[in-house]
């Protein structure tokens, strides 16, 4: 057997969280005095790369007017992040904190109202189990509402759970990955990350390990492909035969 750990992201890969993070936003926004009718599309765009840097990616969005699937809108808002800030858009990062603070404890009571598995993933992970493959959740999103949703969504299912906290350096950096490997003591080579964004495959490659890229979460195959995506699984049952080869 090729593998020994797979290691997933959460939002996009085995949750379905779009739309209690689109909803989350929208109520931050509103109370805060800004546009606050963004869309699940829109949501897409912004996560991925922590609270941070989805509640700036909106408040770009609100200041150069159109939504996500407006030409250049994409590429735009994933800059932020990786080479932009707030600041090169003349937003306050005052805003910015104010903003997010509002969002995380409302998101944290709310993560659960619309969530949910994608098609395929219960059976997968226990699959995976079945086949003495350790699971684990590596995610950019905040620590407790990882936890909370693994335990309430899958319990039992994964033996390694760990979000965005103080003191870890959030992906792409290879720091959460390289956390999971040594508490569950794997190594790079018997190890793939499963996730559904650039961010993913940024953090694989930092991290030194293989990458499956699905492509039902936040982007799609042909924007995968762009970012040299080595394998894509369009359904769970394509990502457990990857480890039967």
């Amino acid at each position: 057997m090729r593998y020994d750990t797979a290691i997933f992201d959460m939002d996009g890969t085995v949750l379905d969280t779009v739309t209690d993070l689109r909803n989350a936003v929208n109520w931050a926004f509103e109370q805060t005095g800004h546009r606050h009718d963004f869309s699940l599309e829109d949501a897409k765009a912004f996560f991925g790369s922590g609270v941070e840097v989805a509640v700036s990616r909106a408040l770009i969005m609100e200041k150069l007017g159109g939504n996500a699937g407006d030409d250049g809108m994409l590429d735009e808002l994933l800059k932020v992040g990786d080479t932009t800030g707030v600041k090169d858009y003349g937003i306050s990062e005052t805003e910015l904190n104010r903003i997010a603070g509002v969002y995380r404890p409302y998101y944290d009571a709310h993560c659960n109202e619309h969530t949910g598995p994608y098609p395929g993933i219960p059976e997968l992970l226990k699959s995976l189990r079945a086949r003495g493959i350790r699971t684990a959740v590596v995610s950019n999103k905040p620590d407790e509402a990882v936890r909370t949703l693994a335990d309430s969504l899958f319990p039992d299912q994964f033996d390694f759970v760990l979000g965005e906290k103080s003191g870890i350096r959030r992906k792409p950096a290879p720091d959460m990955t390289d956390t999971c490997l040594k508490v569950l003591g794997s190594s790079r080579s018997r190890a793939v990350y499963i996730g559904d964004t650039e961010i993913d495959l940024k953090t694989a490659a930092n991290a030194g390990l293989d990458c499956i890229s699905v492509t039902w979460g936040f982007r799609g195959r042909r924007f995968l492909e762009a970012h040299h995506a080595k394998f894509i699984a369009d359904t769970a049952e394509e990502v457990e035969a990857y480890f039967a080869q």
